[in-house]
């Protein structure tokens, strides 16, 4: 009579194996909660930004209205430019907002420019 080891011999059957499968296993949570934390940790401070408008003061002046929405308690920093028919960059200003508690906030900024401006935008917030 022939017995299971000679047959798992003979057929070249090994015993299975767990360990690496667990590491495995734990390598790919590791792997996905570090992912899910860095995609957490980058959206909590983020900055989103919307143009609410511009109005053309003279030929050296643009002002230019918009919004955005950080996080709590931190510092934001805008940049802010106003353009020229050809969409080239005629005036820009970087603006600093201190700390607040409100989520959403609206201003309004002035933008020197060299040449006559046929619109203005904010470009980019960030937390600073």
């Amino acid at each position: 009579m022939t017995t299971a080891q000679e047959l798992d011999e003979r057929y070249g059957r090994t015993p299975r194996r767990r360990l690496p499968w667990i590491i495995a296993g734990a390598v790919a949570v590791l792997v996905v909660g570090a992912f899910g934390w860095m995609t957490v940790a980058g959206s909590m401070n983020s900055v989103d930004a919307d143009d609410l408008g511009f109005d053309v003061v003279d030929s050296h002046t643009v002002a230019v209205r918009y919004q955005f929405t950080a996080p709590r308690g931190r510092d934001v920093v805008c940049f802010v430019e106003a353009l020229d028919k050809e969409f080239g960059i005629v005036g820009w200003k970087t603006v600093k907002f201190s700390a607040s508690e409100a989520h959403t906030r609206s201003h309004e900024t002035v933008v020197p420019t060299v040449s006559e401006a046929t619109t203005g935008l904010v470009k980019s917030c960030r937390v600073a």
